[in-house]
């Protein structure tokens, strides 16, 4: 009997990222493949199918957890809608893949994955109160409090980069306007800067003052949507994922001002700010942890 191994997938609007995991976390093999486009479900059921097996022919995992851009319904099985992918409402993706995969299968928000993932082998190993933001095409993130994932009373939370910050901001897909979505994406840095945002970060390393002076605002934009998080969770850690977090050291003193600024003494005490340690190998990591956790301990929650 060969011990317990485990699939955990990263699902991203351009991007899926697999693994496959041993037990206690260490990455025995990984793949990824381009999301197709459009990204329908059906389409992402196929392509999901496809990569799982030729990543384990062998079906040396039995279960498998997969992180979607969106809120899950309580038992982990529906992805209720994924705000930034085509036709995705109320899709039984669990249900679909299981019978294709002859595999157990939990879904989660990837922002929550990649917050598990980090909790167990990242920047947030023994931590019991963190909120992470993922900064990327769209801005998603978690919460955990008392060591368990926030998940509200319907399985919907948290959903950080939907919080309001300006009521006359640019719409959002969730129907909101001016989120902190609208000003901490890699669409709304091009708004500030039009080119590529790899590139932005190499023109202020190498002391381009405009490029510098764009992180800036950046970070001080994303200094006022972190301070209600602060205010609301006051966390030991906020943690900051997804591509733009590579870019961290050049907007993090502008951030952290701004915290300061707005957030009294009390509810910052001994907070720290700070990227992520896994990169984008966080979101499959998280996933494959609450695999384990809930389809090999009977849990559904």
């Amino acid at each position: 009997m060969h011990s317990l191994e485990v699939i955990g997938v990263d699902l991203g609007g351009t991007a899926i990222k697999l693994g496959l995991f041993s037990a206690d976390g260490i990455l025995l093999q990984k793949q990824q493949v381009q999301t197709p486009q459009p990204a329908t479900p059906g389409a992402v059921c196929i392509a999901l199918v496809e990569a799982i097996e030729a990543l384990d022919p062998d079906h040396r995992a039995l279960v498998v957890g997969i992180g979607l851009p969106g809120p899950m319904d309580v038992r982990a099985r529906v992805a209720r809608v994924c705000i930034n992918l085509p036709g995705w409402e109320d899709v039984p993706l669990a249900d679909w893949l299981e019978p294709r995969l002859q595999r157990r299968v939990t879904l989660a928000n990837d922002g929550n994955c990649a917050l598990v993932g980090e909790a167990w082998k990242g920047a947030a190993q023994g931590c019991s109160d963190v909120v992470m933001l993922t900064l990327g095409t769209g801005v998603g993130g978690g919460v955990m409090l008392s060591g368990r994932l926030f998940t509200g009373h319907n399985g919907a939370a948290a959903e950080p980069g939907l919080i309001g910050l300006d009521p006359n901001g640019p719409p959002c897909n969730s129907g909101n306007s001016g989120s902190l979505e609208q000003f901490a994406s890699i669409s709304a840095l091009r708004r500030l800067w039009d080119g590529d945002p790899a590139e932005l970060a190499t023109l202020a390393a190498h002391g381009d003052a405009e490029a510098q002076a764009v992180w800036s605002r950046y970070g001080t934009t994303l200094g006022v949507g972190i301070s209600s998080l602060v205010y609301m969770f006051t966390p030991e850690v906020v943690l900051l994922g997804g591509g733009i977090s590579g870019a961290a050291s050049h907007f993090l003193p502008s951030l952290r001002k701004e915290i300061q600024q707005r957030v009294q003494a009390v509810s910052r005490e001994g907070l720290r700010i700070e990227a992520c340690a896994l990169g984008n190998g966080a979101g499959r990591l998280g996933a494959a942890r609450l695999a384990i956790e809930r389809l090999t301990r009977g849990e559904t929650r």
